[in-house]
């Protein structure tokens, strides 16, 4: 069976547009890597009802929830106040949360006033997630990992965790980039799918000064029979009249489109 899982970004200021999201990028890369499908992947507003509402939803149909943003010590961070209501827990200061926490700002010019002190507060039943960078812990309670939003913070936190979390197998990808239309192949990549089970074909045009063609993306956890459908899309856009090339994962960024 399958791995899956979602994602939750969390905050008003990546909806205004204020805040670029690359967490979930990152932590989909990550994911891939071990062989756990992310499924889906949501940015919601800062508002309680709406986060335990997406919470809910999210861990009931996945396998691992991550979470990202409003767990800082603002009056706006009402992550966890939510979590906790979704999961129907109480809340406590966290002793060992707030020994770490008293350890990172002693010797310090910073005050660990009852503001920073919010940052122990976890569900009852949850368990720390380590800070490697600033020392305020994310938490597990379930199958939902809530993590800060900071990408840095947030790294670091899900290389703590990445050891309980089971995988499967890594999917792999193949890129195809060719000089010809999508409508001229789109008859092909459907053969060449529906010939190779277990491969998914997405293909996508581009355009540039002067030209313009179709990266076709290819998918499977079984790479033999990548290469084998790569190449035959390939060939499907020789015979086509077009030139084309096949770019393996890592060097996407050397495709010329």
């Amino acid at each position: 069976m399958v791995s899956t899982a979602g994602i939750i970004i969390i905050g008003d200021e990546i909806l205004s547009g204020r805040t670029k999201d690359t967490n979930v990028n990152w932590i989909a890369s990550e994911l891939n890597n071990i062989g756990i499908r992310l499924i889906e992947a949501r940015i919601i507003c800062d508002d309680i009802s709406t986060i335990v509402e997406t919470i809910n939803l999210f861990r009931n149909k996945f396998t691992y929830v991550f979470s990202c943003g409003g767990i800082g010590p603002t009056h706006d961070d009402i992550t966890t106040e939510s979590v906790a209501k979704a999961f129907n827990q109480k809340l406590e200061k966290n002793r060992e949360a707030m020994r770490r926490l008293t350890l990172h700002f002693e010797g310090t010019n910073i005050e660990f006033n009852e503001a920073r002190q919010k940052m122990a507060i976890i569900p009852v039943n949850a368990t720390l997630i380590d800070n490697p960078v600033s020392a305020a812990p994310g938490y597990k309670i379930e199958n939902l990992f809530v993590f800060a939003g900071v990408p840095k913070i947030m790294q670091g936190m899900f290389h703590t965790i990445i050891n309980d979390l089971t995988g499967g197998k890594k999917l792999f990808s193949r890129t195809v980039s060719s000089n010809i239309g999508e409508g001229m192949i789109a008859k092909e990549l459907e053969r060449i799918e529906k010939k190779f089970l277990g491969i998914k074909i997405g293909s996508y045009p581009y355009f540039k000064p002067g030209s313009f063609g179709t990266s076709v993306v290819l998918r499977s956890e079984e790479e033999i029979q990548l290469d084998k459908a790569s190449k035959e899309v390939l060939k499907a856009i020789n015979n086509l009249g077009g030139n084309g090339k096949i770019y393996e994962e890592d060097q996407v960024d050397e495709r010329n489109l």
